[in-house]
């Protein structure tokens, strides 16, 4: 059974999008492991810090179902289909892993490149896959982390009321 790896945002009322999602991804997808949650600023725009985590599932459903499944959720936590890459939002829920699978079909690309290339991804990944090496270029996260340019890190473990 794949195991496959979302990573959550939301920048729009956090603690009620990221709880929200939560439940959602449980009632689809059963037990989650969770990461930390990080705050960190934007990137490509000016707006309100980002709650971003990263949670693990498993699932034996067609890896298209599952990226319909995230697109449905967004949608009912307030997403628009019509906002900008890097934009203020409600919800945002990209599938980055799933099993060792390596697509790259229309929107769906698995491994995201944003894995390498955004802190608010990769740490919260490393910390809860730390082991598990990445599909492509075959070097744990914790690696991969471990190597990340933290010169201008912009993001930190934060612990919101409603997860004590």
């Amino acid at each position: 059974m794949p195991r496959g790896y979302i990573s959550i945002g939301s920048n729009i009322d956090r603690d009620k999008n990221i709880l929200a999602s939560l439940h959602a991804l449980e009632h689809h997808f059963g037990k989650l492991t969770v990461s930390s949650i990080y705050e960190s600023e934007p990137v490509g725009f000016s707006g309100d810090p980002f709650y971003n985590l990263v949670v693990a599932f498993d699932s034996e459903l067609d890896v298209k179902e599952v990226a319909k499944k995230l697109r449905q959720i967004e949608l009912d936590n307030g997403r628009t289909r019509d906002c900008q890459k890097f934009s203020a939002r409600t919800l945002d829920l990209d599938l980055i892993l799933y099993g060792d699978l390596i697509v790259n079909e229309g929107r769906l690309r698995i491994p995201r490149d944003e894995i390498e290339r955004y802190a608010f991804v990769l740490e919260p990944l490393a910390e809860i896959a730390p082991t598990l090496q990445h599909p492509v270029n075959y070097l744990s996260y914790a690696e991969l982390w471990e190597r990340f340019d933290k010169t201008d890190l912009k993001q930190k473990r934060i612990t919101p009321d409603w997860t004590r």
